[in-house]
């Protein structure tokens, strides 16, 4: 480990001389990235160089603990540098853990409702206002792709982009099935429902990051419905994209054209396809997917909100929280958080056998 971390300095000094260089702007992409790579290696040299000086520490303090009357006081500094240690050296580890490289991206979030017929469709309504909440405290963009909304103000799919960096590194861990136990507005009786809700997160993909034959698409337009203006049930700006080899279909009808959506379209299904190959490498691996809690399939129950008892239940972390109306005003940290640092665990213990 000691290594790969001198290597990552040498390679951090290496940028940093070219940055005070006179010509690193002259090509802003190539600074660009060579900028985003010395600001990810920042906190590891900064780790790295800690970790050394408290090394340093605790070896002056054990020459010094041979004078008698330094022995107590040393003894003392010896104890703090060793645990400064052990807490850098569990530190580095998590830091040189291989990186997700889609955590930067952007995502796309498919919500749709589950068992549970129009309380199911209340209860997807729900989460997408919870994620937007959450996107808001964290100043990310939400756009809308396709919006199907239920008589009553449920939703029966909703499809949208959230853009901010390091979307796809919180968002990746709510994909599957999210459960809800409540006495639903239409139940005169007062009798407790458990319904479901599915939701995937992929992270946005452009065209030129997935093969794709455009003789295997079949485009359809359509009339949008719901919400958009005039242009409503006018002109048909709606697109559809039907895959033929996989049968993965794609629709957007929130931009006003054809060639807006036909865009938005391409995007989703670069972002499916993406996501089918990944999970045949992983099947091809079977134990990777289970090991890791931020890759959940979207047929596995992730969560439970129970609104007489007050409490949201995350099953993978055994994670309880008594305070369901701030996690559905989209106080999502503390959940999320867990589910970060499990999944570090489990990638360090693989990563260590």
């Amino acid at each position: 480990m000691e290594e790969k971390l001198q290597a990552l300095c040498n390679k951090y000094e290496e940028l940093c001389a070219k940055s005070e260089q006179p010509d690193f702007y002259s090509d802003p992409k190539k600074a660009a990235r060579l900028l985003r790579e010395k600001n990810d290696l920042e906190p590891i040299v900064n780790a790295w160089q800690s970790y050394r000086q408290a090394q340093a520490d605790m070896q002056e303090a054990q020459e010094l603990m041979a004078d008698p009357d330094m022995k107590e006081l040393c003894q003392e500094e010896f104890s703090r540098a060793k645990e400064q240690k052990e807490k850098l050296y569990s530190e580095l580890q998590i830091m040189l853990l291989p990186k997700d490289p889609n955590d930067e991206k952007d995502v796309i979030v498919e919500i749709r409702g589950g068992v549970g017929g129009e309380e199911s469709a209340l209860f997807a309504h729900s989460l997408f206002r919870m994620y937007t909440m959450y996107a808001a405290k964290m100043n990310w963009n939400v756009s809308l792709l396709n919006y199907n909304e239920t008589e009553l103000g449920g939703v029966k799919e909703a499809d949208f982009v959230v853009e901010g960096r390091g979307a796809y590194s919180r968002l990746k861990y709510e994909s599957g099935v999210h459960r809800v136990q409540r006495v639903p507005e239409t139940e005169s009786g007062g009798r407790i429902h458990t319904s479901t809700a599915t939701v995937a997160v992929l992270p946005e993909m452009e065209e030129a990051d997935v093969s794709i034959n455009p003789g295997d698409i079949e485009m359809q337009v359509y009339r949008a419905s719901g919400a958009g203006g005039q242009h409503v049930n006018k002109t048909s700006s709606a697109v559809r994209l039907i895959h033929k080899p996989t049968g993965i279909v794609v629709a957007c009808q929130e931009e006003r054209s054809q060639v807006q959506n036909r865009e938005k379209c391409m995007r989703m299904l670069a972002s499916k396809l993406y996501e089918q190959e990944q999970e045949r490498l992983e099947s091809e691996h079977s134990g990777l997917r289970r090991s890791q809690v931020g890759t959940g399939m979207r047929n596995e129950r992730i969560r439970t909100y129970n609104f007489p008892q007050g409490r949201v239940t995350d099953h993978r972390v055994n994670l309880t929280l008594y305070r369901i109306d701030a996690v559905m005003d989209g106080d999502l940290d503390e959940i999320i958080n867990a589910l970060a640092t499990a999944d570090q665990a489990a990638r360090l213990a693989q990563n260590n056998q």
